[in-house]
């Protein structure tokens, strides 16, 4: 990886059914899941990680990763313990800002 690009930390579709979905892709390929309830899953891959995720709880989304989240907006503390907010591109796609510093071992950092 290039220290001087940012990074993507993983890519958020939504999906109906969180279980379900775990169980396609984990039968389709090789991934492991870091997290699972009802609500989400991240599913780790070689170079990426996915998550799935129920529309009522988090928009499909792009996580980028930046040393100056803060900058984006106001951070809010989530359940994995990232810190992060939303913010809408030029296409009004979601993108998700997580703090670098609240990375830890479920997004794959230590």
């Amino acid at each position: 990886m290039k220290p001087d690009l940012d990074a993507v930390d993983h890519v958020a579709i939504a999906v109906p059914d969180v279980a379900a979905a775990v169980g396609w892709y984990r039968g389709k390929f090789r991934c492991e899941v870091a997290y699972q309830d009802e609500t989400w899953a991240l599913l780790t891959f070689a170079n990426v990680r996915l998550a799935l995720v129920i529309p009522e709880q988090h928009p499909p989304h792009l996580g980028m990763v930046s040393p100056h989240a803060e900058q984006f907006g106001l951070l809010k503390t989530h359940r994995d313990g990232t810190r992060s907010c939303y913010v809408r591109d030029v296409a009004g796609n979601a993108v998700e800002i997580l703090a670098a510093d609240s990375i830890g071992p479920l997004h794959g950092a230590s």
